[in-house]
């Protein structure tokens, strides 16, 4: 390069200064304009130059220490002082190593000068940026700032640096900017001898959220500078963790408050950056302070939980620190422990193991709201996906259906109900998760065994929107129902039976209540009115909220014709699901009132108009439902396909026909649906058979008007099935018989006739469905039948067949067999006692006093244990079966107030110590056969006085189920003396108060009671007695009662010794 033209201008301290050729001197002298144009000139030679040129660095050294002078730095023009920095950058390239400024002040300007300019890069779109960029690019290259290293300060220019860099990224520069920028700022942390807290600070500031969502570049570039320099920079931001979480010195950075935050971030993008930070927070979660335990919890849900992360692997003990937090003593703490659960599932499903005992515990916890969140936890994760979730998990949430608290309830029930339909009912992940799933069905629907009538209402809700949809279209509806009923267990048959049996009982209560509508005011008629309202409102969500809604929709009811025509159109029996579905809305969008968006009214009606909306059955739903049963019978439905066989599927789509042909029994009246039932009488599948009887009993009233090609070919099959079929199909095919047809009597007579002459009581086995036939047919028709009966009763039943032991039983000790065992002889006895029973209860009185002749033929049998010739031929088992039989016929007369009156308290007794029978069964049997009576006040009120007897039963269960009757008996007896305000009347025969003296009665003549004094046998009586004193109002009575005359028999006495407080 040649040598300037230009003359030398010799500086203040005597040195010369060279310019560039062409290049004027520099000074205050001039305008902006001309300094920059000559700047731009240096600036030229300067990039020229290289390192290897000492000639040219010693000719412009002076200019090199001019160009530091203040003048430049502290001009107020951005181009000089941007030309002039990029001079300074190329100089500490061409001399380094070695800077031209040997004084630490000097250099210290310099470096915070050329930082200032590099906020020039944020505006990528100025016309000077280019220049900003080189600058930027020099200075990495060359890594200028390591110069500073020497200065006892340098700290102030790298924090001034880092912070300008972090301030100007944005999203329009390109890679190469932000890596220039990285590997400025990278060189110097890993260059240096550590990195002070206020520099780190600079970096880790654009972690915390509120930076970030400010300027995202920023955060991008603190994420790359941290993983470039992890090995360095760990120990630093260690240092800083110890010094707030150990020692507590939140003074030591303006980011104290924000250390959480930044361990998640910095876990995010390098875990190795906080590898001595963890176990600095596994003493963190041992804090006595809760708040604190929290945040470290929150800290950790994110980090155990995030995707990617192996934290619980790579560091076991605070894992397992972690997880003793689910136990912490801080409400708090364990519901964020229990919400983190979730992610951490799914994301995590190896991880499951560890988390399900805690998860157990914590489904129990005390507090309702970490219970509410163990199952959203584990719903969520199964809802995800069903593998994240081990049937353990699924078992708390079964649990949980049954919590003390509502909302817990519904959670876990809601949530069983979302798996169902997903995974069983839509398929959505195979056989084998609709397999894993199954049980939920039936558990659901047991729920509906609750006393909670919002229990209740929930399981019809899920029922009518998880189980089978009511918006799928009808065939599919039907097929999912078929196939539904047909997988279900006993229990969650009965009980849907129960649903659709209270929602029929409903819709009765609203058509009883739109028809007092349509009579003339009067008193009587409000009083009807009103306890028909009191008994729809017992139906709904809180009955006594409930109580005026009812009324006030009653009200709307009375002024609103048309709402009537809807409500009654919605009940009719002939109310399509569609036509349902639109009543509905119309009624709910008149009682709407827009200006009030929450209607706690409207919501009430709701849940009535749900309950009674016929939104599964219609004519339409029942000839689907048939379809798919004849293509069971065919062979050609996709039974096996649905995990049920064809068998089970035929006899349970009948089952399922023969509820339905109770609660809709209009939609059965097709030739279509009555041929396919035609078609299963003629199975050989006696079950299937049977209930296609029962299902014309209740639905064919219009066949022999409507279908007279029905009716001829019906009634031969009748008659067939009431002769030579099961007991079971003869019973329904004479009550069909009676139901249907107008000529009932001709053909009662046709099946009486020829059975009443071929009774054979050498054949037993031959005896049984004619016997059950005959009864049934005496009791239906006693007017016609009564009287011939009267004979077969006196010379076949008594004598020729009760008075008899033909055959010998086998004496095995037993003291019962299964069904299949019994003798026939025994079973035509049983049998016998029933068509006595029947007979007697068809004629409903006993002025022939038939009654007291067959109540004394049964106190024998109970006397004589059953051998009522007492010549021992038969089997303790069949004296078992013969024991019962009599003691429920006695019971069963009782239902009929002219027998009743002429039970003796002899026969009394001897009824009710069957059970104490020594039999097991025939103590089950009978108590249960007396509960069914009980609940449904068929009994007089002294029969409840039995259940005391249970007292002495040696089986606790049977003990604990007596008194679960008895409490229920005292429940039923009071809510129907509230609701029927004409009970008042016959008070005496229902309070459940009065049947203390029949207990007494039944205790002081015990046969175990024989010695007043004895004080073993008085606290048996003690404990039978206390066992009846269901209530508080019971104990009252029962002091009144023995107070004023139970005194005057020492055996009442006694007995009056054990009631407390007396």
């Amino acid at each position: 390069m040649d040598f300037p033209a230009t003359q030398p201008k010799p500086t203040a301290d005597g040195k010369i200064i060279y310019y560039p050729p062409g290049v004027k001197e520099i000074t205050d002298k001039i305008t902006n304009d001309e300094v920059v144009k000559r700047l731009k000139m240096v600036v030229k030679t300067f990039m020229d130059m290289d390192q290897d040129s000492e000639d040219e660095k010693q000719q412009y050294l002076p200019l090199a220490l001019h160009l530091a002078s203040e003048f430049f730095l502290r001009n107020p023009n951005k181009d000089v002082r941007l030309l002039v920095a990029c001079c300074l950058a190329d100089i500490f390239r061409i001399y380094a190593p070695e800077a031209p400024y040997t004084s630490h002040d000097k250099l210290k300007d310099i470096f915070l000068f050329i930082t200032r300019q590099l906020k020039g890069l944020e505006d990528t779109k100025s016309p000077q940026f280019n220049r900003y960029f080189y600058l930027l690019e020099n200075l990495a290259w060359v890594k200028s700032y390591n110069i500073c290293f020497e200065l006892e300060d340098c700290n102030e220019i790298f924090i001034q640096l880092f912070r300008t860099l972090f301030s100007v990224i944005n999203n329009s520069h390109n890679q190469k900017v932000q890596m220039h920028m990285l590997d400025l700022m990278s060189s110097i942390i890993m260059e240096g001898d550590g990195v002070t807290q206020e520099l780190l600070d600079s970096i880790l500031i654009n972690l915390i959220p509120a930076h970030k969502n400010l300027n995202k570049q920023a955060f991008d570039l603190a994420k790359v500078l941290l993983k470039r320099t992890v090995q360095t920079i760990e120990p630093c931001i260690a240092n800083f963790f110890n010094q707030v979480l150990v020692l507590g010195k939140s003074s030591v950075s303006d980011l104290s408050e924000h250390v959480f935050d930044l361990i998640q971030e910095l876990f995010a993008i390098d875990p190795h950056l906080l590898l001595s930070v963890m176990p600095q927070l596994e003493f963190k979660l041992k804090s006595n302070d809760g708040e604190e335990r929290l945040a470290v919890v929150r800290l950790l849900a994110k980090l155990f939980g995030s995707k990617d992360s192996d934290l619980a692997t790579q560091n076991r003990p605070l894992w397992q620190c972690f997880l003793g937090r689910f136990n912490d003593i801080h409400v708090p703490v364990r519901l964020e422990s229990v919400k983190f659960a979730s992610h951490c599932l799914m994301n995590h499903p190896d991880l499951a193991k560890d988390l399900t005992e805690y998860l157990k515990v914590r489904s129990h916890d005390p507090e309702e709201a970490i219970r509410h969140d163990v199952i959203v936890t584990i719903i969520t994760a199964g809802k995800r996906d069903l593998s994240l979730v081990n049937d353990q998990l699924l078992g708390f949430v079964r649990e949980r259906t049954l919590d003390k608290r509502w909302r817990v309830r519904k959670e876990a029930m809601m949530g069983l109900a979302q798996l169902y339909k997903k995974y069983c009912l839509h398929a959505e992940a195979g056989k084998d998760a609709a397999e894993k799933v199954s049980w939920i069905k039936d558990k659901l629907l047991h729920i509906y065994y609750q006393n909670s009538i919002d229990d209740k209402l929930l399981v019809e809700k899920i029922f009518a929107q998880y189980l089978v949809p009511h918006n799928l279209e009808t065939e599919e509806r039907m097929k999912c129902l078929y196939y539904l009923y047909a997988s279900l267990d006993p229990n969650a048959v009965k009980a849907l039976n129960e649903m659709w049996k209270c929602q029929n009982m409903l819709r009765s209560h609203v058509r009883e209540l739109l028809d007092l509508h349509k009579q003339p005011t009067s008193e009587a008629n409000s009083a009807a009115m009103f306890g028909k309202l009191m008994t729809i409102a017992k139906n709904l969500p809180d009955p006594g909220k409930a109580q005026d809604f009812v009324k006030k929709f009653n009200q709307v009811l009375g002024d609103d014709e048309k709402l009537r025509s809807q409500l009654e159109l919605l009940i009719s029996p002939t109310c399509s699901c569609k036509q349902a579905d639109i009543c509905v809305r119309e009624i709910a969008r008149k009682l709407a009132n827009p200006k009030q968006p929450t209607n706690p009214f409207l919501e009430m009606v709701k849940f009535l108009l749900e309950r009674i909306a016929p939104v599964h059955i219609d004519s339409e739903a029942i000839s689907a439902l048939v379809k798919l049963m004849n293509k069971s019978i065919e062979g050609t439905a996709d039974d096996e396909e649905e995990g049920v066989s064809p068998d089970t599927a035929i006899r349970a789509g009948l089952e399922l026909l023969k509820v339905l042909s109770f609660t809709h029994p209009t939609s059965f009246h097709s030739a279509e649906t009555y041929e396919s039932l035609l078609q299963c009488l003629r199975m050989e599948d006696d079950k299937v058979a049977e209930a296609a009887i029962q299902i014309f009993r209740n639905t064919g009233h219009k066949i022999e008007t409507d279908l007279p090609q029905i009716r001829s070919t019906l009634i031969p099959i009748l008659h067939q099935k009431a002769k030579r079929g099961t007991p079971h199909q003869a019973k329904q095919a004479v009550h069909c018989i009676h139901a249907i047809f107008s000529n009932k009597e001709v053909q009662l007579a046709q099946i009486f006739e020829p059975l009443s002459r071929s009774l054979n009581a050498d054949v037993p086995e031959q005896l049984i469905t004619p016997l059950v036939s005959l009864g049934h047919i005496s009791m239906l028709a006693p007017d016609q039948f009564a009287s011939p009966m009267k004979s077969v009763v006196a010379n076949f039943i008594v004598k020729d067949l009760l008075m008899n032991d033909r055959s010998t039983g086998e004496k095995n000790g037993k003291l019962w067999s299964p069904d299949e065992e019994v003798s026939p002889e025994v079973l035509a006895k049983v049998q016998a006692i029933k068509l006595l029973v029947r007979w007697l209860l068809g004629m409903k009185n006993n002025q022939s006093k038939s009654a007291n002749s067959t109540l004394r033929l049964l106190s024998a049998m109970l006397v004589s244990e059953g051998d009522l010739t007492e010549q021992k031929r038969i089997s303790k088992s069949d004296m078992s079966r013969l024991r019962l039989a009599a003691g429920s016929a006695i019971m069963k007369l009782a239902q009929e107030p002219c027998y009743h009156e002429i039970i003796t308290p002899e026969q009394f007794q001897l009824c009710a110590l069957v059970i104490n029978d020594e039999c097991y069964q025939v103590r089950q049997i009978f108590a249960q056969k007396l509960h069914k009576a009980l609940v449904k006040l068929l009994l007089p009120l002294e029969y409840m006085a039995i259940f005391a007897l249970c007292a002495k039963d040696p089986v606790k269960e049977r003990r604990a189920h007596a008194r679960q009757c008895l409490l229920k008996n005292i429940s039923i007896r009071r809510e129907y003396i509230k609701q029927n305000p004409m009970a008042n009347e016959k008070l005496l025969s229902l309070l459940p108060e009065y049947v203390v003296p029949y207990m007494i009665h039944l205790l002081a003549h015990d046969p175990d009671f024989t010695k007043p004094q004895d004080v073993d046998q008085l606290r048996d009586v003690k404990e039978q007695s206390a066992a009846n004193r269901g209530s508080e109002q019971t104990q009252q009575f029962a002091q009144q009662f023995t107070q004023k005359g139970a005194r005057r028999d020492l055996r009442f006495c006694s007995l009056w010794c054990m009631f407390p407080q007396v």
